[in-house]
Formats: structure tokens, C-alpha cells, sequence
């Protein structure tokens, strides 16, 4: 339910032209759209359909035939490794980080060559989505959230550089420093320490381990304190750790190709 003070719950908005507009943050569930033109929409990061969109899409039906299944299909053939990034079991788990370790890896060697050029490159951000720098700082914040906290119990794990989504509401325990400017190097550092601790985690992971719950933290902060399931929390990483990766390479080739006259250097 939206908490939002000028809700519009309920409203019908008809015969409005609404061409260019920008729908950011807004609360659409349960909405119906009847007679509406979504010609050269462009939808990212949502739960929605048609045009292009980047984002959770389950029961998608067209002309009355559901195509889930045959995108699911389509998009591991292009990438056999999204098919590791559900994993179920500890050998699971195991095998989805040293895929997104590799994949990390090659990516920042890639994000090193364009900081060769011009380091504000990788600040910048495309299509109003996170620079590079801004998408590692998200990623520290979310395993010190989710494994540090709600896995490991440190209640306040933060580094001051953490970046939480834009979506959250602010906590006063956790950090949200958007005007911070670290270089790549001061980023890395801090994934290196995270990536590591999920290392640990992965590595360490037994059956048992899997099928139980977190312990609680007791002192406020975020997430919630409560008793998580392990899976999901060791998966919720997985999970954002590879669509921050797919976003950040999208991203990353864009500034790229506005490098004609002047080539990435090479290693």
C-alpha cells in the first residue's frame, strides 16, 4: 500500500496526453489500462510489458499466448550462465558467485580502461539510471544489509559510502550520501572486503544452514529486524548482484560508443 501523503488511489485519468512524461517512484498496482498508446515507451527496472523493458516480467501474455517461457528460453540460450543464478543448494550458491567473481572481474578491468580516458566517465550517469561508481556503492549496501546484518547480526555494518535504493525511506542509521565522488580504487576497496565476506558465506554454506532462519537483530535499522530465511537472504546477493552487473555493462557500452575518435585504451 502507498504511504505516499498525495495518494491518487482509485482516480480514473482518461483522454490525457501524457507523451514524454517521466513516471518515477509511482505506486501502479492493481492500475488498468484501456485505450492507452505505449508506442516508444521506455520501461527499466519495472514489473511491466512491451516495447523495451528491463525487469521482472513473469505471466506475460500476448494475443491470449503466454511468451514468459519462451523469453526465459531465449534469454538463457544468449546467456547459460543466468540459468546458475537460481541456485537451491550450497554447490548452488557456490558456483553462481564464482560466476558473478569472474564476470565482476572482467567488468572492472573494463571500467579501469574507460577511467584511463577520463575518470568523471564513470560517474556519470545514462538515462538517469546509477553511474558505475554509484552501482558498486549500492552493492556494498546491500551485503552489509543482508549478510553483515541480517546474515552475520553486526546491527550496523555501514560504510559511509553505502548507497541504498532510492525507494527507501531514510533511516537514520544508515548511511545515504548521494554527493559523495570516491574514485574507483576507494569503491573497489570496499567490494573487495564485501565480496569477500560472501565468499565466506558461500563457501561455509551447508544444507542445514540453508533450510534455517537468520537470529534477529535487535536494533533498528534496515532491513526490519526479524528472522529471514537463509536462502533468501544469500539469494537476494545473487540476485542483485547479476542484474547490477547487466545494467552496469549496458551502461558502460553506451559511454564507451561516445568514444569514437578517442579508442579505451588496451591492456
Amino acid at each position: 500500500m502507498s504511504d505516499y501523503d498525495d495518494s491518487r488511489r482509485g482516480e480514473v485519468f482518461r483522454r490525457l496526453d501524457l507523451s514524454g512524461a517521466v513516471f518515477d517512484d509511482t505506486y501502479l498496482t492493481g492500475a488498468r489500462f484501456k485505450n492507452v498508446d505505449l508506442r516508444r515507451a521506455v520501461i527499466r527496472g519495472s514489473m511491466l510489458l512491451d516495447v523495451e523493458i528491463s525487469g521482472e516480467v513473469e505471466r506475460l501474455t500476448v494475443n491470449g499466448v503466454d511468451v514468459t517461457g519462451f523469453v526465459e528460453a531465449e534469454l538463457n540460450r544468449r546467456d547459460p550462465d543466468r540459468t546458475r543464478m537460481h541456485p537451491t543448494d550450497p554447490a548452488g550458491f557456490r558456483e553462481a558467485w564464482d560466476v558473478l567473481e569472474r564476470r565482476w572481474s572482467e567488468t572492472v578491468d573494463r571500467a579501469r580502461r574507460l577511467e584511463a580516458v577520463d575518470p568523471e566517465l564513470l560517474h556519470e550517469r545514462v538515462d538517469g539510471e546509477w553511474s558505475f561508481i554509484e552501482t558498486l556503492r549500492h552493492l556494498v549496501f546491500a551485503t552489509d544489509a543482508w549478510i553483515r546484518r541480517a546474515l552475520l547480526g553486526d546491527p550496523a555494518p555501514w560504510s559511509p559510502l553505502d548507497l541504498p535504493h532510492d525507494d527507501m525511506g531514510d533511516i537514520p542509521s544508515v548511511p545515504r550520501d548521494h554527493d559523495a565522488r570516491p574514485s574507483l580504487d576507494e569503491v573497489l576497496e570496499l567490494r573487495s572486503d564485501r565480496m569477500a565476506t560472501m565468499r565466506e558465506v558461500v563457501d561455509g554454506l551447508t544444507d542445514e544452514q540453508l533450510a534455517g532462519v537468520t537470529t534477529p537483530v535487535t536494533d533498528p535499522g534496515y532491513p526490519e529486524p526479524e528472522a529471514y530465511p537463509v536462502q533468501r537472504v544469500v539469494g537476494c546477493i545473487v540476485n542483485e548482484e547479476w542484474h547490477h552487473h547487466a545494467y552496469a555493462t549496458r551502461d558502460l557500452a553506451v559511454l564507451e560508443a561516445r568514444l569514437p575518435t578517442r579508442p579505451v585504451p588496451q591492456n
